[in-house]
This record gives C-alpha cells, structure tokens and sequence, in this order.
C-alpha cells in the first residue's frame, strides 16, 4: 500500500494540481493524506471536494506547529507500507510511482529521484534538480550541502523506526531522513525526472543558499544523530 503525505500550507491554490497529477497512478487502496496546516479555508475546500469524489483523497484537519511538527503529525495518520511526499506546489510526472516502485523491489529503504526545476506555471527553467542543487548520495556531503528534497523522496515505513521521533531543532525534516536511512538503511537515486518541482528564479538561488549549512546547523545535526545513533541502535 502507498501513502502519500501532502502538508498544505495557508490556501494552497495550487493544491488541486498536485492531487490531481498523483491520483491517476495510485491502486484501488492506496491513499492521500492532506494534512490541513490552517483549515478553514481554500485547502479545505479543495481537498473534501476531491474527498467526495475519490476517496483515497483523506482530509486532516491539523494545526500549525512549525514544519517539523506538522510533518510528523501528517506522517501518523499514514497506513501504508511505503509513503511518498509531495512538497508544496510539486506535481507528478506519470510514471514517477512505477519508477520509485521499481526502486522499491530491487531493495531500496529510501529512493530520491531527480526533477525539473520549474516555476509556479511549471514552466521548466533547470532540466536536472540533482545538477542545479548538486545532490548525490555520502553522509559528509549531505551535512556540508543537503541534497535531500522531501517531494523527490519515498522512504519504507519500517525506517520509521530509527527515524522517529524527528528532532524539532533540525534543519530539515528530509535532511534527517536521508541521513538516517543512510546510516541504518539503502538509499537509491534515480536519476531521471520524476516530478515537476516549483522553485525557479529567485526561489532557486535562495534554495541553494539555505542548502548550505552553517557550522551551528551542522553541529546541532551531528550532535543529534550522534546521540540518535548511540542510544537507539
């Protein structure tokens, strides 16, 4: 079974795009979680309308506890075997489940595919994620430079168990991820453009600042995965 986690923020207008871009390649018993940051509004409307049409499509009306937070609470309400995220504003290129599913059965714990770089309109202004953001897999180079996108990844449930609980202090929930499944798990990147990922012009170059950690982040982040690594092995 497949869960797919989608945290909405406020009034999400390009929420509908996104759900609709992944329904088409989901089973019969697979599912949607639309993790309602702020109802009450746009996303709440959209995602019990879709509700009402597909019930795969599963509306949780959350609370805004910071990113970490609601990350975590989304993922709770997850029943399947290997779960999927959808950043906000991503969309799905048709065979982006058959080819992380592929990755799947040949052994992966967590796979991380590659993107186009797009803006809003999903007009393509970089044709390689991993080249624009210089991602590729090694612990070190993750802690220098996180190459780890949450809406290019799907990791197994059972990886949940060395992940959880996700420090709130991180500098990324898909950082802590990667590096975990890293060290506990096998991590397996496919180097094809699966989805459609809204971060052109500006919103590029302050990704690719932000991806870089400074030295208190990178302290933080040893000193959590040091203590996660020596008392939960």
């Amino acid at each position: 079974m497949v869960s797919v986690v989608i945290v909405a923020g406020k009034n999400d207008r390009y929420l509908e795009r996104q759900i609709r871009s992944v329904l088409p390649q989901l089973a019969f018993g697979d599912e949607i979680i639309v993790y309602d940051e702020r109802p009450g509004g746009l996303n709440q409307r959209t995602a019990v309308r879709l509700a009402a049409e597909d019930s795969r499509v599963l509306w949780i009306e959350g609370r805004d506890k910071g990113a970490v937070a609601n990350f975590v609470s989304a993922v709770r309400y997850c029943k399947g075997d290997r779960i999927f995220f959808c950043d906000r504003g991503d969309v799905w290129l048709p065979d982006k489940l058959k080819r992380v599913n592929q990755a799947f059965d040949n052994g992966a714990d967590l796979v991380v595919h590659n993107a186009y770089v797009t803006d809003t309109d999903l007009t393509i202004t970089d044709y390689s994620l991993f080249s624009r953001f210089h991602v590729r897999k090694g612990v070190l180079h993750n802690l220098h430079r996180n190459g780890y996108f949450i809406g290019c990844m799907a990791v197994r449930r059972k990886m949940f168990g060395k992940i959880m609980p996700i420090p709130k202090n991180i500098p990324g929930c898909d950082l802590w991820i990667g590096l975990l499944c890293e060290i506990y798990g096998k991590v397996s990147y496919v180097d094809m453009p699966l989805a459609y990922c809204p971060l052109g012009g500006r919103a590029a170059v302050k990704e690719e600042k932000d991806r870089m950690l400074s030295r208190k982040a990178k302290r933080t982040l040893i000193t959590k995965l040091y203590k996660r690594v020596m008392f939960k092995s």
